[in-house]
Protein backbone atom coordinates (compact mmCIF):
# COMPACT_ATOMS: atom_id res chain seq x y z
CA UNK A 1 0.00 0.00 0.00
CA UNK A 2 1.54 3.55 -0.89
CA UNK A 3 1.60 6.52 1.43
CA UNK A 4 -0.47 8.40 -0.40
CA UNK A 5 -3.22 6.24 0.17
CA UNK A 6 -2.01 5.26 4.42
CA UNK A 7 -2.16 9.62 4.62
CA UNK A 8 -5.37 9.53 2.48
CA UNK A 9 -7.37 6.93 5.04
CA UNK A 10 -6.18 8.93 8.14
CA UNK A 11 -7.37 12.27 6.71
CA UNK A 12 -10.78 10.48 6.07
CA UNK A 13 -10.84 9.16 9.43
CA UNK A 14 -9.99 12.48 11.10
CA UNK A 15 -12.56 14.76 9.14
CA UNK A 16 -15.21 11.90 8.83
CA UNK A 17 -15.35 11.07 12.79
CA UNK A 18 -16.72 7.40 11.96
CA UNK A 19 -15.00 4.54 13.50
CA UNK A 20 -11.67 3.03 11.33
CA UNK A 21 -14.87 0.68 9.56
CA UNK A 22 -15.75 3.56 8.03
CA UNK A 23 -12.55 3.95 6.60
CA UNK A 24 -11.84 0.45 6.33
CA UNK A 25 -14.32 0.03 4.03
CA UNK A 26 -13.32 2.45 1.16
CA UNK A 27 -14.42 2.25 -2.44
CA UNK A 28 -10.78 4.44 -2.68
CA UNK A 29 -8.82 3.01 -0.20
CA UNK A 30 -10.11 -0.55 0.84
CA UNK A 31 -8.59 -1.89 3.99
CA UNK A 32 -9.09 -4.43 7.11
CA UNK A 33 -9.82 -2.57 10.53
CA UNK A 34 -7.23 -4.05 12.01
CA UNK A 35 -4.60 -2.56 9.06
CA UNK A 36 -6.08 0.54 9.60
CA UNK A 37 -5.46 0.66 13.08
CA UNK A 38 -1.66 -0.06 12.14
CA UNK A 39 -1.80 2.65 9.87
CA UNK A 40 -3.04 5.54 12.37
CA UNK A 41 -1.17 4.88 14.62
CA UNK A 42 2.24 5.44 12.68
CA UNK A 43 1.21 7.97 10.74
CA UNK A 44 -0.02 9.88 13.35
CA UNK A 45 3.34 9.84 15.08
CA UNK A 46 4.71 11.27 11.56
CA UNK A 47 2.35 13.99 11.23
CA UNK A 48 2.66 15.10 14.51
CA UNK A 49 6.18 14.58 14.50
CA UNK A 50 6.64 17.08 10.84
CA UNK A 51 3.90 19.14 10.65
CA UNK A 52 3.20 20.23 15.07
CA UNK A 53 6.63 22.04 15.28
CA UNK A 54 6.32 24.17 12.18
CA UNK A 55 2.71 24.76 12.01
CA UNK A 56 1.79 25.61 15.85
CA UNK A 57 3.80 27.94 17.27
CA UNK A 58 3.96 30.17 19.82
CA UNK A 59 6.75 32.16 18.37
CA UNK A 60 5.42 35.29 16.45
CA UNK A 61 7.02 38.09 13.82
CA UNK A 62 7.13 41.42 14.81
CA UNK A 63 4.68 41.83 11.60
CA UNK A 64 2.08 39.38 13.11
CA UNK A 65 1.72 40.99 16.32
CA UNK A 66 1.51 44.20 15.18
CA UNK A 67 -1.62 42.87 12.77
CA UNK A 68 -3.02 41.11 15.50
CA UNK A 69 -2.99 44.26 17.62
CA UNK A 70 -4.67 46.25 15.05
CA UNK A 71 -7.46 43.47 14.42
CA UNK A 72 -8.16 43.77 18.40
CA UNK A 73 -7.61 47.26 19.09
CA UNK A 74 -9.69 48.61 15.73
CA UNK A 75 -12.32 45.77 16.39
CA UNK A 76 -13.15 46.16 20.29
CA UNK A 77 -10.59 49.05 21.49
CA UNK A 78 -8.53 46.42 23.27
CA UNK A 79 -4.96 47.68 23.22
CA UNK A 80 -2.01 44.98 22.80
CA UNK A 81 -4.07 41.53 22.31
CA UNK A 82 -2.32 39.13 20.19
CA UNK A 83 -4.03 36.02 21.56
CA UNK A 84 -7.01 34.29 23.31
CA UNK A 85 -6.89 31.21 25.09
CA UNK A 86 -9.94 28.67 25.85
CA UNK A 87 -9.95 25.53 26.77
CA UNK A 88 -12.10 22.45 25.57
CA UNK A 89 -13.35 18.99 26.29
CA UNK A 90 -12.73 15.94 23.95
CA UNK A 91 -15.55 13.39 24.27
CA UNK A 92 -13.62 9.57 25.08
CA UNK A 93 -14.72 6.64 26.22
CA UNK A 94 -13.92 5.11 29.64
CA UNK A 95 -10.04 4.62 29.93
CA UNK A 96 -8.85 1.67 31.31
CA UNK A 97 -6.21 3.42 33.95
CA UNK A 98 -7.28 6.18 36.14
CA UNK A 99 -10.82 6.30 35.37
CA UNK A 100 -12.26 8.86 37.75
CA UNK A 101 -9.19 11.58 36.45
CA UNK A 102 -11.01 11.87 32.85
CA UNK A 103 -14.65 11.88 34.54
CA UNK A 104 -15.26 15.81 33.35
CA UNK A 105 -17.76 18.25 35.30
CA UNK A 106 -20.14 17.67 32.69
CA UNK A 107 -20.51 14.12 32.72
CA UNK A 108 -18.43 12.20 30.72
CA UNK A 109 -14.95 10.90 29.98
CA UNK A 110 -12.73 13.33 28.52
CA UNK A 111 -9.61 15.16 27.55
CA UNK A 112 -9.02 18.71 28.82
CA UNK A 113 -6.93 20.29 25.65
CA UNK A 114 -6.04 24.56 25.92
CA UNK A 115 -6.16 26.19 22.35
CA UNK A 116 -4.65 29.77 21.75
CA UNK A 117 -5.19 31.19 18.56
CA UNK A 118 -4.63 34.37 17.14
CA UNK A 119 -6.23 36.94 15.53
CA UNK A 120 -6.71 34.88 12.23
CA UNK A 121 -8.24 31.71 13.96
CA UNK A 122 -4.62 30.07 13.06
CA UNK A 123 -3.91 27.91 16.52
CA UNK A 124 -0.96 28.90 17.99
CA UNK A 125 -0.60 26.51 21.04
CA UNK A 126 -2.24 23.25 21.85
CA UNK A 127 -2.21 21.12 25.17
CA UNK A 128 -3.58 18.33 25.03
CA UNK A 129 -2.18 16.34 27.76
CA UNK A 130 -4.52 16.31 30.69
CA UNK A 131 -7.44 14.46 31.89
CA UNK A 132 -10.89 16.09 32.10
CA UNK A 133 -11.30 16.43 35.66
CA UNK A 134 -8.98 18.81 35.49
CA UNK A 135 -9.68 22.87 35.40
CA UNK A 136 -8.75 25.24 32.84
CA UNK A 137 -6.69 27.57 35.30
CA UNK A 138 -4.20 24.32 36.17
CA UNK A 139 -3.83 23.31 32.30
CA UNK A 140 -2.77 27.03 32.25
CA UNK A 141 -0.76 27.21 35.26
CA UNK A 142 1.88 24.59 34.82
CA UNK A 143 1.75 24.96 30.55
CA UNK A 144 5.02 26.00 28.49
CA UNK A 145 2.86 28.71 26.89
CA UNK A 146 2.29 30.25 30.62
CA UNK A 147 6.29 30.29 31.08
CA UNK A 148 7.00 31.20 27.36
CA UNK A 149 4.42 34.28 28.36
CA UNK A 150 6.09 34.87 31.55
CA UNK A 151 9.76 35.08 30.16
CA UNK A 152 8.44 37.55 27.14
CA UNK A 153 7.10 39.79 30.00
CA UNK A 154 10.36 39.64 32.09
CA UNK A 155 12.63 39.95 28.74
CA UNK A 156 10.62 43.36 28.82
CA UNK A 157 7.80 42.21 26.56
CA UNK A 158 5.03 44.34 28.13
CA UNK A 159 2.95 45.07 25.35
CA UNK A 160 1.43 41.57 24.00
CA UNK A 161 -1.24 40.51 25.91
CA UNK A 162 -3.36 37.25 25.81
CA UNK A 163 -7.15 37.09 26.66
CA UNK A 164 -9.05 34.74 29.02
CA UNK A 165 -12.49 34.38 30.69
CA UNK A 166 -13.22 33.96 34.17
CA UNK A 167 -11.65 31.02 34.90
CA UNK A 168 -8.06 31.84 34.48
CA UNK A 169 -6.33 34.39 37.25
CA UNK A 170 -5.09 37.41 35.99
CA UNK A 171 -1.72 38.16 34.77
CA UNK A 172 0.18 40.66 34.05
CA UNK A 173 0.32 38.91 30.27
CA UNK A 174 -2.84 37.93 30.41
CA UNK A 175 -6.41 39.45 30.40
CA UNK A 176 -9.60 38.18 32.42
CA UNK A 177 -12.87 40.16 33.11
CA UNK A 178 -13.98 41.64 36.19
CA UNK A 179 -16.11 39.88 38.82
CA UNK A 180 -19.62 40.92 38.90
CA UNK A 181 -19.52 44.58 37.55
CA UNK A 182 -22.56 46.57 37.98
CA UNK A 183 -24.55 47.16 34.64
CA UNK A 184 -23.12 50.47 33.32
CA UNK A 185 -20.48 50.56 34.78
CA UNK A 186 -16.74 51.35 32.96
CA UNK A 187 -15.74 47.43 34.51
CA UNK A 188 -18.69 46.27 32.62
CA UNK A 189 -18.06 47.99 29.10
CA UNK A 190 -14.69 46.36 29.74
CA UNK A 191 -16.12 43.18 30.01
CA UNK A 192 -18.86 43.29 27.49
CA UNK A 193 -15.73 44.24 24.90
CA UNK A 194 -13.65 40.99 26.45
CA UNK A 195 -15.42 38.91 25.68
CA UNK A 196 -16.67 40.10 22.14
CA UNK A 197 -13.01 40.03 21.39
CA UNK A 198 -12.31 36.64 23.44
CA UNK A 199 -14.86 35.12 21.28
CA UNK A 200 -12.55 34.60 18.53
CA UNK A 201 -11.17 31.59 19.96
CA UNK A 202 -14.43 29.26 20.90
CA UNK A 203 -15.19 30.35 16.96
CA UNK A 204 -11.73 28.34 15.97
CA UNK A 205 -12.46 25.52 18.66
CA UNK A 206 -15.76 25.15 17.20
CA UNK A 207 -13.57 25.28 12.90
CA UNK A 208 -11.75 22.74 14.56
CA UNK A 209 -14.06 20.54 15.53
CA UNK A 210 -16.62 20.98 12.44
CA UNK A 211 -13.30 20.90 10.26
CA UNK A 212 -12.59 17.36 11.99
CA UNK A 213 -15.09 15.80 13.35
CA UNK A 214 -13.62 12.87 15.30
CA UNK A 215 -13.16 15.59 17.79
CA UNK A 216 -16.78 16.32 17.95
CA UNK A 217 -18.64 15.46 20.97
CA UNK A 218 -21.66 13.63 19.17
CA UNK A 219 -19.28 11.10 19.14
CA UNK A 220 -16.77 9.73 21.85
CA UNK A 221 -12.65 9.09 20.69
CA UNK A 222 -12.09 4.89 21.53
CA UNK A 223 -8.71 5.51 21.77
CA UNK A 224 -6.21 5.54 24.64
CA UNK A 225 -5.98 9.12 26.13
CA UNK A 226 -2.22 9.68 24.92
CA UNK A 227 -3.47 8.79 21.38
CA UNK A 228 -6.24 11.18 21.64
CA UNK A 229 -3.37 13.65 22.55
CA UNK A 230 -1.73 12.96 18.98
CA UNK A 231 -5.27 13.52 17.38
CA UNK A 232 -5.88 16.64 18.58
CA UNK A 233 -2.06 18.07 17.74
CA UNK A 234 -2.63 16.79 14.34
CA UNK A 235 -5.99 17.95 13.74
CA UNK A 236 -5.07 21.40 14.98
CA UNK A 237 -1.47 21.64 12.61
CA UNK A 238 -3.92 20.53 10.00
CA UNK A 239 -6.28 23.26 10.68
CA UNK A 240 -3.61 25.93 10.14
CA UNK A 241 -2.62 24.32 7.08
CA UNK A 242 -5.80 25.09 5.76
CA UNK A 243 -6.18 28.69 6.91
CA UNK A 244 -2.90 29.19 4.84
CA UNK A 245 -3.57 27.42 2.09
CA UNK A 246 -7.29 29.17 2.10
CA UNK A 247 -9.67 25.55 2.31
CA UNK A 248 -12.92 26.29 2.36
CA UNK A 249 -15.07 24.57 4.22
CA UNK A 250 -18.58 24.68 4.96
CA UNK A 251 -18.93 24.71 8.78
CA UNK A 252 -21.66 25.74 10.89
CA UNK A 253 -21.63 28.83 13.16
CA UNK A 254 -20.29 27.84 16.48
CA UNK A 255 -21.90 28.16 19.70
CA UNK A 256 -20.67 27.84 22.89
CA UNK A 257 -21.46 26.76 26.68
CA UNK A 258 -21.82 29.17 29.24
CA UNK A 259 -19.05 28.98 31.82
CA UNK A 260 -21.15 27.61 35.07
CA UNK A 261 -20.80 30.22 38.06
CA UNK A 262 -18.73 27.67 40.40
CA UNK A 263 -16.29 27.27 37.25
CA UNK A 264 -16.48 31.28 36.21
CA UNK A 265 -15.60 32.14 40.04
CA UNK A 266 -13.11 29.36 40.88
CA UNK A 267 -9.86 31.24 40.58
CA UNK A 268 -11.07 34.73 40.25
CA UNK A 269 -10.39 35.44 44.12
CA UNK A 270 -6.84 34.48 43.77
CA UNK A 271 -6.51 36.09 41.16
CA UNK A 272 -5.04 38.95 40.87
CA UNK A 273 -1.32 41.12 41.45
CA UNK A 274 -0.95 44.65 41.09
CA UNK A 275 0.77 44.96 38.31
CA UNK A 276 -1.97 42.91 36.25
CA UNK A 277 -4.63 44.88 38.01
CA UNK A 278 -2.93 48.52 36.68
CA UNK A 279 -2.51 46.79 32.95
CA UNK A 280 -6.66 45.85 32.95
CA UNK A 281 -7.15 49.31 34.45
CA UNK A 282 -5.21 51.38 31.73
CA UNK A 283 -7.41 48.98 29.02
CA UNK A 284 -10.27 49.72 30.50
CA UNK A 285 -9.51 53.57 30.81
CA UNK A 286 -9.19 53.13 27.11
CA UNK A 287 -12.88 52.57 26.02
CA UNK A 288 -13.84 55.56 28.36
Amino acid sequence: MNQITRLASVLRFLSEGSYQHGVGKDFDAPMAQSTFSGILKSTLAVLQARLCPHWVNLNMTDEEKQKAKRHFYTKYRLPGVILCVDGTHIKIVSPKEDIFLFYNRKGFFSINAMIICDSEMRIRYVNAEFPGCNHDSHIWNVSSARSFCERKYLEGERNCLLLGDAGYALEPWLMTPFRSPQLGSPESVYNKAHSKARNIVERTIGVLKSRFRCLFGARELHYEPSKVSQIVNVAAALHNICLHYRVIDDVPEYVPEPLSLSEAHETAATSTNEAASQIRQSILMTLL
